[in-house]
């Protein structure tokens, strides 16, 4: 079986799969200008899902992220979810969604699949959290991931950008959060794309301030797992959650990368910032593609750059995480 490796050695068991830009929130770190609607594109159907997906789990991928916008917007959410997890191939299915439909529908997506889930809470406090998404839900969500949590899903993630002056100042609230609770939060610092530069400049700030206090505080790293994502968790014998730090502009930051990703309309992204993408619609016609579309996959993997040039303001090709899937 061919593997999914790069030049850079590097192996690719896990892909993120977008399968809709449209979301139902409006946090302005996501979609600083809102949302715009482009009528001349159409999201990748079940069936083009279905024939990557299999493509990549023969290629070695076993772990599947399914990411918006929200994906839980889309009306068959759950067939796609019964449709991944079935395929031998696929260990993990796990999905990122903002909450909204958590708390009534977390037993019937865990009945059809999904396994591990990451929920953005932005903020504790709902007068901050409202303001940050523009929704007056955080009771919602948060019944939501209690749901999660009672339903058997093995990891439930909250997911926190860092923003400066807004809530930076939360660190406390969340660790009372997770006294008891076995959930891990991630503070995600905000990365700059190609429409957000005004609003990066004014909220950017280090999840530094945050990880230097939980060190003071007797927090120690964690072994990372096979399979596992970018974050940096830290645990500590007292709590029954943890912290994890997401930091895109930290040193080597790209030399453990072990994802690609699909874009809602079909095209393969080798990096959240690259440069180029390229389509694979074209091969997601017909079950008798598959040879070629995996084809093109290998080639491709020849162009994944070392890292990323966020540090240097090159933002790539991406307008906003919306539009990829975070």
């Amino acid at each position: 079986m061919a593997i999914l490796k790069d030049s850079h050695s590097r192996v690719f068991p896990y892909l993120r799969l977008s399968i809709t830009d449209v979301c139902n929130f409006s946090c302005k770190y996501c979609l600083p200008e809102g949302y715009s609607c482009k009528n001349n594109r159409s999201f990748i159907s079940i069936d083009e899902i279905r024939r990557a997906v299999t493509a990549f789990s023969e290629l070695g991928i076993w772990k599947i992220r399914i990411t918006g916008g929200e994906p839980t917007i889309r009306k068959d959410f759950t067939e796609i979810v019964e449709m991944i997890s079935s395929l031998d191939a696929i260990k993990d299915t796990a999905f990122t969604t903002n909450g909204y439909r958590l708390r009534d529908n977390a037993e019937k997506w865990y009945e059809a699949g999904l396994s591990s889930i990451n929920i953005s809470v932005d903020s504790l406090n709902p007068t901050t959290f409202c303001e940050i998404t523009g929704h007056d839900r955080l009771h919602e969500v948060l019944d939501g991931v209690d749901k999660a949590i009672e339903v058997g899903f093995k990891k439930v993630k909250l997911n926190a950008v860092l923003l400066k002056n807004v809530n930076d100042d939360e660190l406390n609230n969340y660790l009372a959060y997770i006294k008891n609770k076995p959930v891990t939060v991630r503070f995600i610092e905000l990365m700059q794309t190609g429409e957000n530069l005004e609003y990066f400049n004014k909220y950017h700030v280090s999840v530094n301030i945050l990880k230097d206090k939980l060190l003071e505080d007797g927090w120690v790293q964690e072994v990372k797992t096979c399979g596992g994502g970018p974050a940096i968790t830290f645990i500590h014998k007292d709590y029954s959650g943890k912290i994890g730090f997401i930091a895109p502009y930290s040193k080597d930051f790209c030399k453990g990368c072990n994802r690609l990703r699909i874009t809602s309309t079909g095209d393969l992204r080798l990096c959240l910032f690259g440069d180029s993408g390229i389509s694979l619609r074209h091969l997601l016609q017909e079950d008798t593609q598959k040879d070629e579309l995996k084809e093109l996959i290998l080639e491709q993997l020849k162009y994944k750059n070392s890292a990323h040039f966020l540090q240097d303001g090159n933002t790539g090709i991406t307008p906003n995480l919306a539009s990829i899937g975070g």
